[in-house]
C-alpha cells in the first residue's frame, strides 16, 4: 500500500536520518528498489521524473506497476511514489493517476508565482492525503531538459514557501543533477544551516545525492535534511554492470540473451547501491 511520505520524513526529521528517493526508469528499477527497502527495514520514496513517466507509458502505467508489485512482493514498509520535478500539469497528471506524493518544482518562475501555485496544490494534496515537495532555488546540472544553474536559494523565500505547509521543501545550496564536475566548491551549509534556522521541523531535501562524499551528507542530515534522492549513481551502476556481462560474452554462452538474464546483473548493481545508501543516510530499520 502506497502512503504519504510526510510520516516518513517527520520521523526522519526528528530521528537525525534520511530517507532516500530513488528514481524508478522501469520494472527492474522498482523491483529491485522495493526489495532492498523491505530487506533493510527502510522506508522508501519511489521517484518518478516526467520523461521517466512518458518512458513507462504514462503515470497511470507507474501507478498500477508499483502497487501492484508491492501487493505482489509483500512489501510492507512505508513505501511513497513520487513524483520527481513536476511540473504544474503534471502535478494534476500524478494525483489523478494515484500518486501518493508530487513534487510542484517552481523554482523556475518569480517567487510570487511559485508562492500562488504551490498554495493551490497545498491545498489540493491536503484534501486528497498526499504529501507536497516545492523547491526554492536553482538545482545545477540538467534532468529532463529542465536545467538550473545551481544557484544556492534564498532563505527568506524558502520561509515564505514553508510556510505555505508543504511537507518538504527543495532548496538549491550548489548540489547538482547527474556527475558533479572536478571544480565543484561543494554544498553551501552556511545557506542549509541558515534555511533551517527559519523552516524549523520541516523536512528538508537534498537532490543530486549522486557522488556527494559521505561526510557532507552526515552534515547535511544533522542540518535538517530528511530526503536525498538518488537517481545517476543507479544509472551508472546498471550500465557498468550490463557492460561488464556483454563484454565478458555472457549473454553468448547458453541462453545469455535471455533478458531476465541479461538485466540481472543491472538490477543487482541497483540492489547494492540502493542499500549502501540506506545505509548512509541512516535508514536501515526505522520502517
Amino acid at each position: 500500500m502506497l502512503v504519504s511520505a510526510k510520516e516518513m520524513l517527520e520521523k526522519a526529521k526528528a530521528g537525525h536520518y534520511a530517507v532516500g528517493q530513488f528514481n524508478i526508469n522501469n520494472l527492474e528499477w522498482t523491483k529491485s528498489i522495493l526489495q532492498t527497502a523491505q530487506e533493510m527495514n527502510s522506508p522508501v520514496i519511489l521517484g518518478v521524473s516526467e520523461g521517466a513517466g512518458k518512458y513507462m507509458t504514462g503515470f497511470k502505467t507507474v501507478a498500477a506497476m508499483v502497487k501492484a508489485m508491492i501487493e505482489e512482493m509483500n512489501i510492507t514498509v512505508p513505501v511513497a511514489l513520487h513524483l520527481d520535478h513536476g511540473t504544474y500539469e503534471g502535478c494534476y497528471k500524478c494525483i489523478e493517476a494515484g500518486f501518493s506524493s508530487i513534487m510542484f518544482d517552481g523554482s523556475h518562475y518569480p517567487i510570487d508565482e511559485n508562492v500562488a501555485k504551490t498554495k493551490e496544490l497545498v491545498a489540493v494534496c491536503k484534501e486528497k492525503g498526499l504529501s507536497l515537495e516545492a523547491e526554492v532555488g536553482s538545482i545545477g546540472g540538467e534532468e529532463d531538459g529542465v536545467v538550473g544553474m545551481g544557484e544556492c536559494a534564498d532563505p527568506q523565500e524558502c520561509k515564505m514557501i514553508a510556510d505555505l505547509g508543504v511537507d518538504m521543501l527543495a532548496a538549491g545550496i550548489g548540489n547538482i543533477h547527474g556527475k558533479y564536475p572536478a571544480n565543484w566548491q561543494g554544498l553551501s551549509f552556511e545557506t542549509l544551516d541558515a534555511i533551517q534556522q527559519l523552516t524549523g521541523t520541516m523536512p528538508l531535501v537534498l537532490h543530486g545525492g549522486t557522488g556527494i562524499p559521505a561526510d557532507m551528507i552526515k552534515k547535511a542530515i544533522d542540518l535538517g535534511v530528511s530526503k536525498i534522492n538518488v537517481n545517476t549513481e543507479c544509472q551508472l551502476a546498471f550500465a557498468e554492470a550490463t557492460r561488464k556481462y556483454i563484454e565478458e560474452g555472457k549473454d553468448q554462452q547458453g541462453k545469455g540473451y535471455d533478458p531476465r538474464k541479461l538485466l540481472a546483473p543491472g538490477a543487482e548493481a541497483i540492489k547494492a547501491t540502493v542499500k549502501e545508501k540506506i545505509e548512509l543516510f541512516g535508514s536501515a530499520n526505522k520502517a
